[in-house]
């Protein structure tokens, strides 16, 4: 059994407070749940860098603790972490490119944090070679460890348009959730990378629209809100119906 030995991690930047966006992502939350018991570990991905996915991957991490499920979020993407410095992270800490390389124990890179019943797997330093880490074994038993102790597995990837490291993951996890910056991806790239993930064994739960543009403007997240209910939501029940 793992049993965390590190401090708390004191992460900034931990909430959000506007209206819509906490809705959107509470319906996120609640379409995982109902896609069944057998969901613990999901992966989050995009095509391209900048898409918003590490944000939706933290803020629903947060929202599940908030409703009293445990959860371990997994910063996997070892080439180009954005979590530790969009969190305020200072000083040393371990991370997973470590433990996959043989330097740290599991324990020692699992951080609890001051975000309510959620602990941490912070990136850790640049690897050359990620693929062949997140290929190891190690990974695998880091998966399967957290599930005895966490409801809910959150592992942020890299973009899948030309990195092979989150069809990787995605071959460890139960399912997998897109983000996609609205008008920022063609359609043809998302349909690659869906492909590669379906390939994987792992099962596409559904898609984020991120950022739907009108930041400035109080319209942003009623449009948010709308395109991410309205089309997003209903396109996940008809996916889910022609599976049936």
């Amino acid at each position: 059994m793992m049993e965390c030995r590190n401090q708390q991690l004191v992460l900034e930047q931990i909430g959000n407070d506007h209206y819509f966006y906490n809705e959107a992502i509470k319906i996120l939350r609640t379409n995982i749940q109902f896609c069944g018991s057998g969901i613990q570990a999901v992966m989050f991905t995009s095509s391209l860098p900048d898409e918003g996915k590490s944000d939706t991957t933290f803020s629903l991490a947060r929202s599940f603790g908030s409703i009293g499920k445990r959860v371990l979020l997994i910063d996997a993407d070892i080439r180009k972490s954005v979590v530790a410095v969009r969190h305020g992270i200072r000083g040393k800490v371990n991370g997973l490119s470590q433990y996959l390389s043989g330097q740290k124990t599991m324990e020692e890179i699992i951080y609890p944090t001051n975000v309510e019943n959620m602990d941490l797997v912070l990136a850790g330093p640049y690897s050359p070679n990620p693929a062949e880490l997140l290929e190891d074994k190690l990974f695998e038993n880091l998966i399967e460890e957290a599930r005895k102790q966490y409801d809910y597995i959150l592992v942020d990837t890299p973009p899948m348009g030309n990195l092979i490291d989150g069809a990787i993951v995605a071959s460890k996890c139960d399912g997998a959730v897109l983000v996609i910056e609205s008008g920022g991806v063609s359609y043809r790239l998302v349909q690659k990378v869906k492909s590669q993930l379906e390939r994987s064994g792992c099962r596409l739960l559904g898609a984020v629209l991120s950022k739907t543009g009108g930041e400035r403007s109080g319209k942003y997240y009623n449009r948010y809100y709308k395109k991410y209910y309205d089309k997003k939501y209903e396109k996940y029940k008809e996916y889910e119906e022609a599976k049936r």
